[in-house]
């Protein structure tokens, strides 16, 4: 059986209430016990919006120990310890010259590239990530909902005034989950 990857902060709902959010050791009491009371809970990925599927056999201690989180990895020299990834860049040869000629060098002319496009995306507002991870969510919790469809075209649409308007008819922690997700890693807010 192949490993399982790293779980992240999640978020579970049981119907249409919020029961838990937070690292998944946080959450698994009561996750746990919605299973063995036989209410189905969802989890979902706190940052994409995807369902992530657990295997909840057995007890508590079990499951715990299933998802226990992998240490880190021994800190070696260099710069991978700074977060530095090596990855191909495929380029055409202008745009090699043109960063070879860059302060710095190629490396840092793309670093600097990146974080000014990710400003400009967290600027001009929520960014494809956080409306898809909005959508994920929102087809699994609120697929059958009044107003779902509208609400869809809302949101691809960026019509924030509208897409508030029709969320509001959905349960509060429905709606408070989805405003999370537009939200996450932003420093603005939607409904500017």
């Amino acid at each position: 059986m192949g490993e399982r990857p790293e779980i992240g902060d999640v978020v579970v709902f049981a119907g249409t209430q919020r029961i838990g959010a937070g690292p998944l050791a946080a959450v698994l009491v009561a996750l746990k016990q919605a299973e063995e009371q036989g209410n189905g809970a969802t989890v979902f990925d706190a940052t994409t919006g995807a369902v992530i599927d657990l295997d909840l056999r057995g007890s508590l201690d079990d499951v715990a120990a299933r998802y226990q989180p992998k240490p880190l990895p021994e800190v070696k020299r260099g710069r991978p310890k700074l977060g530095v990834t090596a990855r191909e860049v495929t380029l055409l040869p202008r745009h090699w010259e043109w960063l070879g000629a860059q302060p710095g060098g190629a490396s840092v002319a793309l670093r600097k590239l990146v974080e000014a496009a990710r400003k400009t995306d967290s600027v001009d507002g929520p960014t494809r990530a956080h409306v898809e991870a909005v959508y994920r969510f929102m087809v699994v919790i609120a697929g059958d909902m009044v107003q779902f469809e509208e609400a869809s075209r809302s949101l691809f649409a960026h019509d924030w005034t509208r897409w508030e308007e029709l969320i509001r008819l959905w349960p509060t922690d429905v709606q408070d989950q989805l405003r999370r997700y537009l939200a996450a890693n932003s420093d603005q807010t939607h409904d500017e």
